[in-house]
C-alpha cells in the first residue's frame, strides 16, 4: 500500500530527530530545548528574560518551560532573580557556566540541515515549506507547540511517560 511509504518516511524523520537529540545531549551535556534557551538568554539584553519571553521564543507551553529552567538552574546554567518592580515574578538570568556552553559550542544544532537550507534556491525552499505545511494540515497539528528546532518527544502525542523527557 502506497501510504505505508509515507508512514515509513515519517517514522524515519522522527527517529532521526530522536537520535540527533540524544547525540547533542551526550556530546554537549544539554538537551536541544536547554541549548535553545541558553542561546536565547545569551542573545538577550542583559542576558536575562522573563519566563514568558522564553516560553514565547521557544514556542513551548509553560509547564515544559518551567521544567527546562528548573533542570538548568539545578546544574548552574541559569539563576532566578526577582523582578525589581514585581517580586512575585522572576527573571531568568544566564550564568557564566551557562554562557560557557554557548561560547564553547556555538553551532551544535543541526548545522548540516541549516547549511543545506541556506544553500537552497528560493523555489526549492518554497516547495519544501509548502510540503511541510501540507503535512501539518494533513495531520491537523497546527496548534502543537513547536520550538524552532524539533526535539525528541515533541508534543505530537508523546509524553514523558512515553520514554522521552523534554529539556
Amino acid at each position: 500500500m502506497k501510504h505505508n511509504e509515507i508512514l515509513s518516511d515519517l517514522r524515519r524523520i522522527i527517529r532521526a530527530v530522536n537520535l540527533e537529540g540524544k547525540r547533542v545531549e551526550k556530546e554537549y551535556g544539554v538537551s536541544i530545548p536547554q541549548y535553545l534557551c541558553l542561546n536565547f538568554l545569551h542573545e538577550a539584553n542583559g542576558f536575562c528574560a522573563s519566563m514568558s519571553d522564553l516560553k514565547d521564543a521557544l514556542q513551548l507551553n509553560p509547564s515544559t518551560m518551567t521544567g527546562i529552567v528548573q533542570r538548568m538552574e539545578k546544574v548552574g546554567y541559569v539563576a532566578r532573580l526577582p523582578k525589581a518592580d514585581d517580586r512575585r515574578k522572576n527573571l531568568i538570568i544566564l550564568t557564566d557556566r551557562g554562557a560557557n556552553v554557548i561560547r564553547k559550542h556555538p553551532q551544535i544544532l543541526h548545522e548540516q540541515l541549516l547549511n543545506r537550507l541556506d544553500a537552497m534556491g528560493e523555489d526549492d525552499y518554497g516547495n519544501l515549506k509548502m510540503a511541510f505545511l501540507r503535512i501539518i494540515e494533513f495531520l491537523d497539528i497546527q496548534k502543537v507547540d513547536a520550538a524552532p528546532i524539533v526535539t525528541p518527544g515533541s508534543e505530537i502525542g508523546l509524553k514523558a511517560t512515553d520514554g522521552y523527557e523534554e529539556g
